[in-house]
């Protein structure tokens, strides 16, 4: 009996599967044919299905734009973001940056003997011909100290001390005087402050001075102070006017190093002081 049933019922869905085929074959034959013979018929016919493809088509587009106005407000969202974390990596690079500077300028501090001034303000910022130093009497710093700079060249006096801070005259400074020598024959000039670190000088129109001789004051020993950039001379005049570039420039001053006074330096400043008008 079950096997009765159950190949009557494959007959049943073979008969039904040969059916449908048949029938969507014969649609299909019917749909080429009328397309062919009719075609105004045709297309009157498959009309609604276009218009339901085409609602469906414009629905979908409707709701496109809601959604695209949401992804834009996202990316509205995601961009204030970007920008905000933008703004504080930026901060943290100027402050990394900061610290960096700050470690190499530590670094290139001097270490010779000494005391080590930071200078806090120098030309312009400070009065012209002067630097402020960040170091007073409580690190032992008095008047009459000599200030150099990098390798030991010669920048100025301290003029004024207080408790926590200095300030130092210039060589440089305009109207300075200090006895000096130029050039490999060594030949004596009095140093004449012009400001901004530069000096000049007067020589014999005769002496073999040219552009590039170095300047050296005593001190003891010869300390280089600046180098000669320019020789003006005149067929009519029996000397020469040498301008002088200074060795250490004052405007980039970072560190500076502050020793008891010698005799031998404040003895040539002093001379050429009050020997020249």
């Amino acid at each position: 009996m079950r096997k009765t049933y159950l190949a009557r019922r494959n007959a049943l869905l073979s008969r039904t599967r040969f059916t449908w085929g048949a029938s969507a074959l014969l649609f299909a034959l019917f749909a080429v044919a009328l397309r062919v013979a009719a075609p105004n018929v045709f297309f009157a016919a498959v009309a609604p299905l276009e218009r339901s493809a085409a609602a469906a088509t414009r629905s979908v587009r409707a709701a496109m734009p809601r959604s695209a106005a949401g992804l834009l407000a996202q990316n509205d969202v995601l961009v204030r973001e970007n920008a905000a974390l933008a703004a504080e990596n930026r901060a943290l690079v100027q402050k990394s940056v900061d610290l960096l500077a700050l470690l190499d300028a530590t670094s290139s501090a001097p270490t010779v003997p000494g005391i080590v001034a930071g200078v806090l303000a120098a030309p312009p910022e400070d009065p012209y011909g002067s630097l402020m130093l960040a170091v007073g009497s409580r690190s032992g710093v008095s008047e009459g100290m000599e200030v150099f700079g990098d390798k030991d060249i010669p920048v100025g006096t301290v003029t004024t001390v207080l408790a926590a801070q200095s300030r130092v005259a210039l060589f440089s400074a305009p109207g300075q005087k200090m006895n000096a020598w130029v050039g490999q024959q060594q030949l004596p000039i009095v140093l004449v402050g012009a400001g901004g670190g530069a000096f000049s000088a007067s020589i014999p129109s005769t002496a073999s001075v040219a552009i590039g001789d170095a300047v050296y004051v005593p001190g003891p020993g010869a300390l280089p102070i600046g180098q000669v950039t320019r020789v003006d001379r005149s067929p009519s005049s029996p000397s020469a006017e040498l301008r002088i570039a200074p060795a250490a420039n004052p405007f980039a001053l970072a560190w500076v190093v502050l020793r008891p006074g010698t005799q031998v330096l404040q003895s040539a400043l002093s001379c050429a002081t009050t020997t020249r008008p």
